[in-house]
């Protein structure tokens, strides 16, 4: 299920390498005593979790507050767990920008060293986002795509969008997810938007119906529909207004869908581009010819261990850090090497804020 969402501040700028080189190294280290504790599953399912993976990112020292918290935590978890692969037994794939599209490449080369069958995994990362970018209306783009991957076949995305507009970013959360088409989050952290359009809402159901089956008509029939909906006043704003729906341009966007004649909704989902406005299309269709109602509910702090990179709520205390990445490091060795019992070993990670006053 998709497990939650964040929204930030949109911040420009990136850690400098002091302070990235620390995030990696720490990254590493708790990966690697969450994955001796709870197993490669253990680390998705808190990676999958907005407020632990919000948590994560300021205890690495990045601000609390920003956008870059995301983008920043993926890739020092991503650079801390490159050539761990077969240890760890967790994979890191994609990224922010250029670098989300080299996604299934990774992936498949993950798959080849574990024996997987690529083909759903990448279904998997192409759907997820999909659903974020097309499926959830809340006007944010999707520009940073992570991909977390473990050798049994298990997955995680950590994924955010942009909003020019209000100058905010939202991260999504998913994990393992066996349908894409019906209520996938199970956790929302963040402020609410007004006039979501969440076309994977459980109670959009009759909805999706109605919609997979117009997307099998000739596309005549649902542009001549948006044609006469132009002309109305309609009951409620969206991000995507019914004046950006040109019948014309939706015509040639409505042919691959009846081509492709869709099962359900997760493969009219899948259509390759079938996006935003045509997913929007037949929808408006569905509720205000067929009268079956889209929904508009949206799939909607942590104290600081070494402070931020922004200097809030103060300084990174680089000693102090290095003092934390020292003693994971000995902390996660021990466990492994069996000169303590495991638990005992990892316990001294509670006493670590002892260090501060020592």
């Amino acid at each position: 299920m998709r497990t939650g969402r964040a929204d930030l501040p949109l911040h420009a700028g990136r850690a400098p390498a002091w302070l990235f080189d620390r995030m990696r190294r720490l990254a590493r280290e708790m990966s690697l005593a969450i994955v001796d504790n709870e197993g490669p599953a253990g680390l998705l399912r808190r990676v999958s979790d907005p407020v632990w993976f919000q948590a994560f990112g300021t205890v690495l020292g990045f601000d609390w507050h920003s956008s870059g918290v995301t983008t920043t935590a993926c890739g020092a978890l991503k650079e801390g767990l490159t050539g761990l692969a077969d240890d760890v037994g967790v994979i890191v794939a994609g990224g922010k920008g250029k670098t989300s599209r080299r996604t299934p490449a990774e992936i498949e080369s993950a798959s080849e060293r574990w024996g997987l069958d690529p083909q759903p995994l990448a279904r998997a990362s192409r759907l997820s986002a999909k659903v974020d970018s097309a499926a959830v209306q809340d006007g944010y783009q999707i520009y940073h795509h992570s991909f977390l991957l473990t050798k049994d076949g298990a997955w995680s995305v950590v994924q955010q969008g942009l909003n020019d507009g209000t100058g905010m970013a939202r991260r999504y959360h998913w994990m393992n997810s066996g349908a894409f088409d019906e209520d996938p989050h199970a956790g929302v952290a963040g402020v609410a938007e007004q006039g979501v359009l969440n076309l994977v809402a459980g109670e959009g159901g009759s909805n999706r119906s109605v919609s997979v089956e117009l997307a099998r008509e000739h596309p005549s029939k649902v542009t001549a529909e948006i044609a006469r909906m132009r002309e109305l006043s309609m009951p409620r704003h969206h991000w995507i207004r019914i004046g950006d729906l040109d019948p014309r341009r939706l015509d040639r966007i409505l042919v691959k869908s009846y081509e492709a004649q869709p099962k359900d909704f997760t493969e009219l989902l899948g259509v390759s581009g079938v996006g935003a406005k045509g997913l929007r299309a037949l929808s408006m269709v569905a509720e205000l010819t067929y009268g079956e109602p889209a929904s508009i509910r949206d799939p909607v702090s942590y104290s600081f261990a070494h402070g931020g990179k922004d200097g809030t709520p103060f300084p990174v205390d680089r000693q102090l850090y290095d003092t934390t990445i020292r003693s994971v490091e000995s902390a996660v060795r021990e466990a492994r090497l069996g000169r303590t019992e495991k638990e005992k070993a990892l316990r001294r990670l509670a006493r670590l804020g002892d260090l501060e006053t020592d």
